[in-house]
């Protein structure tokens, strides 16, 4: 809920032509062409090795009869999973250029894993039963390098649009916005298999220019186990607030004396049966902290009595003094600086 918070409400463009423009900086390779992640072959270069090229603008479409047609609008979190409504609609963070054809295999189909595909595309990416335990339908299953994008991509919905999916129709692999365990498990398999790369950290960057939010499973990859593992060691919200608050403490303050020969500190002593129960210190024996006293600076003017009976009245002396250790000299005679308190019942 803190992440949606940050995030949520954030500037929505129209569909035409707000995604088609924003693709231009958001999907861009270095060379200028657009980046396909259902067709492009990662091999180490800046570039990747693609099976064909996009130019953007004269390669967009709507219809495609082959791979290598043209490319369209993807919407990797399938927009019949939330009734295709604003603003989900045209939220950049989860609508990618895509080949037409291979978005067209892909459906509404959810990710998942294949072991003997029905259907491969030029980049490797393969439709077929789920081998994902959990789950045994149809699935889109992208290469391995792409995975880690689609899933921080899952996450940023999830976060996003919780609390705002009630009305959602959801899928096999969502309900409303929010992974199923199935799903979850895969993603967060696939968040750290695929690390984060240079191409998400610019295309965060290139949206945040256009809807001023930001994906936050890119610029912090570990909220994903600080949110959903519940072995990652980062506890979550507690459950219930204080039950009240506790009087059983005396919060003693003082003004600091002033003067000539002006002490070192301050050793502050309690008694709960009156002052004359008091001890008076003895020069050259420190007095170390304890439940009945404190030791406290010159300067410092206050300290804290804790962890007491309540409805109970405590007395309390102060004594200055110079040096510490055996060296240490205590003020006793004259008046003795002293007050009572009452703790609450």
């Amino acid at each position: 809920m803190a992440l949606h918070n940050i995030i949520k409400n954030h500037n929505s463009v129209s569909y035409t032509p707000g995604v088609w423009n924003a693709f231009y900086t958001t999907d861009d390779k270095p060379n200028g062409t657009v980046w396909d992640m259902y067709s492009d072959i990662p091999d180490g270069s800046a570039n990747g090795n693609p099976p064909y090229v996009y130019t953007f603008g004269t390669d967009q479409c709507g219809t495609a009869s082959a791979e290598g047609d043209c490319y369209s609008r993807e919407h990797s979190f399938p927009k019949s999973w939330f009734n295709d409504a604003s603003p989900m609609y045209t939220d950049l963070f989860h609508i990618i250029p895509a080949d037409q054809y291979v978005n067209n295999q892909r459906s509404n189909y959810p990710y998942g894993e294949v072991n003997n595909p029905a259907w491969t595309s030029l980049n490797g990416s393969k439709k077929g039963p789920c081998v994902t335990p959990g789950y045994t339908g149809t699935v889109f299953e992208p290469r391995d390098e792409y995975k880690g994008d689609l899933a921080r991509i899952y996450f940023y919905m999830a976060v996003r649009y919780y609390t705002e999916d009630a009305s959602w129709p959801g899928s096999p692999m969502v309900d409303g916005s929010q992974l199923k365990g199935w799903a979850l498990t895969m993603l967060m398999a696939w968040n750290q298999m695929d690390p984060v790369s240079t191409k998400e950290v610019d295309r965060n960057n290139a949206i945040y220019a256009i809807q001023n939010n930001r994906n936050p499973f890119i610029d912090h990859p570990e909220y994903v186990a600080g949110i959903w593992d519940p072995n990652s060691g980062i506890s979550g919200e507690p459950g219930l607030y204080p039950t009240n608050f506790s009087s059983h403490s005396i919060h003693l303050q003082w003004i600091d004396a002033t003067g000539t020969m002006l002490p070192d500190g301050y050793l502050i002593r309690m008694s709960s049966t009156g002052f004359a129960d008091i001890p008076v210190p003895v020069d050259g024996v420190l007095v170390p902290n304890g439940p009945n006293d404190r030791n406290v600076l010159y300067g410092v003017e206050d300290a804290w009595f804790e962890n007491l009976n309540p409805n109970t009245t405590y007395y309390f002396k102060v004594y200055g003094y110079t040096f510490t250790a055996t060296g240490i000299d205590y003020k006793t005679d004259g008046p003795v600086t002293q007050t009572r308190q009452t703790t609450q019942p």
